[in-house]
């Protein structure tokens, strides 16, 4: 009996032993260290960001001007296309014919020139002898000034016929990139009374980035200058950066050319362009974009590291460290993005606080840490 006491005693004793054992443990870890940034001030130029979309700088419609079947498609849909490349052919016997009765119509007309022309030299001739009659000289002159007139009338009319013949050929007005046909070979192209549209090419190497900005607004983007001062040669604005939802490869910006005369009676505002290049033919007419102008300078703006913002259902907040190095949850109002990876601050810190910068996920409000400035 005594053994089993024995044996019943050392166990828990072991068992209370090994508890004790692992609060020593827990213990040597101590407070953990966590590391933070002070809230710094930096004179920063603050921005705005407008929608809007892109624009391709050269856009033109291919059109038939002539009427007749559509008798071929001569280009892949989506391709770049030259200016002067034959795109479509359109049936063309109704103008071959007409050239070819304009040319006939000459034909006759200078017959007649010629014949009128030596009968009214020989009336001349009688007139001068006194063989014929004024009248007569007059006659003859009259039908040789008609038989001239009807020669004109027939060059107008085979230049007229040479150029609706040449329309059956229709060629790119542009270089760029084109759409898919609008309709298929075979259809009949009613062209000649309105001209009907077959397909549009965009020359994207430029293009515009066109947006709207408030009345007011606008007055603080130019800073009391005069935007017509500087003309359309000289940009308002170089380089202002340009966001996209999904960022392409390439980093865009605009240089800001064109602000609209007059301001928009339901809007309040006026309209904008920026020029893009397009670099390696990423962007497309008709993208949307978000362009980031500058209205104002904060010369003393809060700033902190935009990585160290968290976000809940109340907002953006940070984990401020205070003077008892105890972590507090603190929620603050956010300013635009600065140099990329900071952000302005303009409500819920001040300069010279520490904020949690790093495992934003292991700390909590109340909890006492160390802070590691880094």
């Amino acid at each position: 009996m005594k053994n089993k006491y024995y044996v019943f005693l050392c166990i828990v004793v072991s068992l209370v032993g090994g508890c004790h054992r692992k609060s020593d443990k827990d213990m040597a870890g101590g407070t953990p260290s966590v590391n933070v940034a002070v809230v710094t001030t930096d004179s920063v130029v603050l921005h705005k960001d407008y929608p809007g979309t892109l624009k391709a700088a050269q856009r033109a419609d291919v059109v038939g001007e002539v009427s007749g079947r559509l008798l071929s498609k001569n280009y892949t849909s989506g391709a770049y296309v030259h200016k002067g490349q034959v795109l479509f052919t359109i049936e063309s016997t109704k103008y071959r014919d007409a050239l070819t009765q304009a040319q006939a119509s000459l034909t006759t007309a200078e017959g007649q020139r010629d014949f009128y022309s030596c009968q009214s030299a020989a009336m001349k001739k009688a007139y001068d002898e006194e063989a014929v009659s004024k009248m007569e000289l007059l006659q003859s002159q009259t039908s040789l000034r008609s038989a001239e007139a009807s020669i004109r009338n027939a060059r107008a009319a085979i230049e007229s016929a040479q150029t609706m013949l040449s329309k059956c050929t229709v060629r790119a007005p542009i270089s760029g990139y084109i759409t898919d046909s609008e309709m298929s070979v075979g259809n009949y192209v009613n062209g000649e009374g309105n001209p009907q549209v077959l397909a549009t090419i965009y020359d994207n190497a430029q293009l515009n980035a066109v947006f709207s900005i408030e009345d007011d607004q606008y007055r603080k983007l130019l800073g009391g200058a005069d935007a017509n001062a500087k003309g359309t040669s000289t940009p308002l604005y170089s380089s202002m950066p340009l966001k996209f939802a999904t960022p392409p490869a390439h980093t865009y910006t605009a240089d800001l050319y064109y602000v609209a005369p007059t301001v928009s009676n339901t809007t309040g505002s006026l309209q904008l362009q920026g020029k893009v290049r397009n670099i390696d033919n990423e962007l497309r007419d008709g993208m949307y974009v978000t362009i980031s102008l500058p209205y104002d300078t904060e010369p003393h703006a809060v700033i902190v590291k935009d990585a160290a913002l968290s976000t809940d259902q109340l907002g953006k907040y940070l984990y401020v460290v205070n003077d008892s190095d105890k972590v507090v949850y603190t929620p603050v109002t956010t300013g635009p993005l600065y140099q990329d990876s900071l952000r302005v601050i303009t409500k819920g810190v001040k300069p010279g606080q520490k904020y949690v910068t790093e495992a934003l996920l292991t700390v909590r409000n109340g909890m006492k840490v160390k802070p590691v400035i880094k």
